[in-house]
């Protein structure tokens, strides 16, 4: 006896941001498309259901920052189960939900969770909060956050409001002239642990960024002439004898931007295991940092029609609060030797 079929969902669009940019169409659509069969997925590609900017597509067509996908309603015989999350998990994002209105949320992410699922991974961020809010018609990650990241993401309840947002995501991240990521559309404001003495004079790191993918599939980032011009400002917060608590606002929006500006010159952050210093990761795992020390304190933006700014602030994780605690501070961080 067949099984029933179900529908996976009505047709979904999505606005390529920086971070899917680069891959082949088919390979995007076999990592969102769980549960639906590869030949499922290429018939939609070969009889143009698939459509880029409303255009048809060929399979290897490679997705391109602020592009519009459209994704047609599938249906399928057989179904993967969704994931579920557990009673532990929920309590946990529950706890985490910063501000909720009937139009978005304002998540405080644990480092850890992935933001969605896929490559290996059965339920992120995004799956969970489904999961939690089953009657909820639509729920739909607005930015991302690496996985090791924790901190600020929004999440939106609304098409309206997802367009909205990533509208205004889109005007900032081009925005870079404006000199300030307290004037752009979404600021963005992270707490980071870096490696060192971070001097007061270095303000800001405007260096280009290119992304690359290696055999593996893993994804790297670094400074290239060839690379998307990237702009982060910082500012130092706390001093310790053999680190610097930063805070960094980029003002563009490209991958790994923050790591790979501070490693650039000369100060990896914290629990970095892609670029930063493993012998320097050791010693403060010995202090409890046992994790990539990257947060997203704060989201300021403006809802639709409204002109006051709106900041939603995330406080840092337990751990991290108790793992700072044990590094010894200086007495000051306005050292005019800097």
């Amino acid at each position: 006896m067949s099984k029933p079929e179900q529908s996976l969902q009505k047709a979904q669009f999505v606005e390529i941001d920086d971070d899917m940019a680069g891959q082949r169409v088919d390979n995007f659509l076999l990592a969102r498309l769980k549960g639906v069969p590869k030949s499922r997925v290429y018939r939609i590609l070969r009889k143009g259901e698939v459509r880029v900017n409303k255009g048809r597509i060929r399979a290897d067509y490679r997705l391109k920052e602020g592009d519009l996908l459209r994704i047609p309603p599938i249906r399928l015989e057989e179904s993967e189960p969704k994931g579920k999350p557990g009673q532990g998990l929920v309590k946990l994002l529950e706890d985490a939900i910063l501000l909720e209105t009937d139009a978005l949320m304002v998540v405080n992410k644990p480092a850890g969770l992935a933001v969605h699922g896929g490559s290996g991974i059965n339920l992120g961020l995004i799956e969970a909060l489904r999961g939690m809010r089953p009657h909820s018609r639509f729920l739909e990650l607005v930015h991302r956050l690496d996985r090791g990241t924790s901190g600020c993401i929004l999440i939106a309840k609304k098409r309206s409001m997802l367009r909205h947002l990533q509208a205004e995501l889109r005007e900032k991240s081009h925005g870079g002239s404006r000199g300030s990521g307290e004037h752009g559309n979404i600021a963005k404001v992270y707490h980071a642990l870096v490696a060192g003495r971070w001097p007061n004079r270095r303000k800001r790191i405007e260096m280009p960024l290119q992304r690359y993918e290696l055999p593996s599939g893993d994804r790297i980032v670094r400074i290239s002439p060839q690379g998307k011009p990237s702009l982060t400002e910082f500012e130092v917060l706390e001093r310790y004898r053999d680190a610097t608590l930063i805070e960094a606002r980029p003002i563009t929006g490209r991958t790994h931007q923050i790591r790979v500006h501070a490693q650039s010159v000369g100060h990896p952050l914290v629990g970095d295991d892609k670029y930063g210093d493993d012998d320097f990761n050791k010693e403060m795992r010995s202090l409890g940092f046992k994790r990539l020390f990257l947060h997203a304190a704060a989201l300021s933006f403006c809802l639709p029609g409204e002109t006051q700014t709106l900041t939603v602030e995330a406080p840092l994780a337990g751990d991290m609060v108790e793992a700072l605690a044990r590094l010894a501070p200086l007495e000051t961080v306005n050292d005019q030797a800097d």
